[in-house]
């Protein structure tokens, strides 16, 4: 399949650069995939719906999104760059996403800065990957977490980062440090967010809870392989990186229950479908912990084996993410596009910050 069928043409006025408020007044779009029915509703209106019930399971990603953006300066030629932690390597160096104006070199050093621009930490780049994309390792002892803790800012996408700056507004606010993370965010290691889960609130999963739903927690730290374009013409030509996953054994417990129970599964989320149709076969009692590269898209005989419903944002075009929803038994490329041209006329806000669509 040509990855150019995965386009479509979304207005700027429907790219959201900040979330709504409160997280569970955004908008959704229920879509019926066996009837092809759709309602226009809000993310609040879940518990009242009578579609969750006391044998259905929801599970989510309960990473969390680090301060991983970080300014720096080349120590041979003074030039800035922008950068993005991704992960810490086995041993011990940052796999980095730079930007900067001319070419980095292997073996040179820059110095990355605090949110004052005083010099906080000297990184030797180690080897070149692809892209802009470097290991870098540090010329002394430090900490990722810790580091990005004191001079990183929330790794917003450069879509709402420029539509903030034309509109005169700081690129990233003090509020995005809450906003771009979920209320059940606990495992610190992402570079973005697992955004379908920003629309939860405590209060809402208080009520999904009481109406009978369990819930359970699988962890994806988002990086590259979230979020990186597709960049082949072809789909089935692009080849993800891997992310780090971890399910522990409640949750697998809890997807045993509800097999036996006859009840269904509702992922949050690409991510935590991708960690849960990552699982081995059989389920491994004591929990998992390891990497995924799994890339499901239209053309691929993939068996969804714990994904029985799922709720999503609407994502960019050409990217994974729309490959995967569009692979969903019932779905397709071409219904998908069509559900987001309907969504586009209803003034659905798209993208990170945007509004969400559950697929029955």
């Amino acid at each position: 399949m040509r990855t150019d069928d995965l386009n479509f043409d979304l207005p700027a006025e429907r790219i959201a650069q900040h979330p709504a408020e409160p997280r569970d007044t955004a908008k959704l779009m229920l879509i019926d995939r066996a009837t092809r029915r759709v309602e226009h509703l809000r993310v609040r209106d879940l518990p009242n719906l009578g579609i969750l019930g006391s044998s259905d399971l929801m599970v989510v990603n309960d990473t969390r999104v680090l301060p991983a953006s970080f300014h720096g300066i080349r120590t041979d030629t003074g030039g800035a760059l922008r950068g993005l932690f991704l992960e810490q390597t086995a041993d011990g160096q940052w796999l980095l996403m730079l930007e900067t104006r001319g070419h980095l070199k292997h073996d040179e050093t820059i110095t990355l800065h605090d949110t004052h621009g005083q010099p906080a930490l000297t990184l030797r780049l180690t080897q070149h990957l692809d892209a802009g994309n470097w290991l870098a390792r540090p010329e002394t002892h430090a900490d990722p977490i810790d580091t990005l803790e004191r001079i990183g800012t929330m790794p917003l996408p450069p879509y709402i980062r420029k539509a903030r700056k034309q509109a005169g507004l700081p690129e990233v606010e003090s509020e995005d440090a809450q906003r771009y993370n979920t209320v059940f965010a606990e495992q610190a290691g992402s570079a973005a967010a697992p955004t379908a889960g920003l629309h939860l609130t405590p209060q809402l999963l208080e009520q999904l809870c009481i109406a009978g739903l369990s819930l359970a927690t699988v962890t994806l730290h988002v990086g590259l392989g979230t979020f990186a374009p597709v960049r082949t013409e072809l789909l089935e030509q692009h080849a993800l990186h891997s992310e780090r996953i971890v399910v522990p054994p409640e949750t697998i417990a809890a997807l045993q229950r509800t097999r036996e129970s006859s009840g269904r599964i509702l992922a949050v989320g690409t991510t935590s479908v991708r960690t849960l149709e990552s699982l081995p076969d059989p389920l491994p009692a004591d929990g998992y912990t390891g990497s995924t590269d799994l890339y499901v898209h239209p053309g691929l005989d993939f068996n969804f084996r714990f994904t029985d419903r799922l709720l999503t944002n609407f994502h960019l075009p050409g990217s994974t993410l729309l490959a995967l929803v569009a692979s969903l038994p019932g779905v397709g490329i071409e219904q998908l596009l069509d559900w987001y041209r309907t969504a586009i006329d209803h003034d659905y806000r798209f993208y990170s910050y945007g509004d969400a669509m559950l697929l029955l």
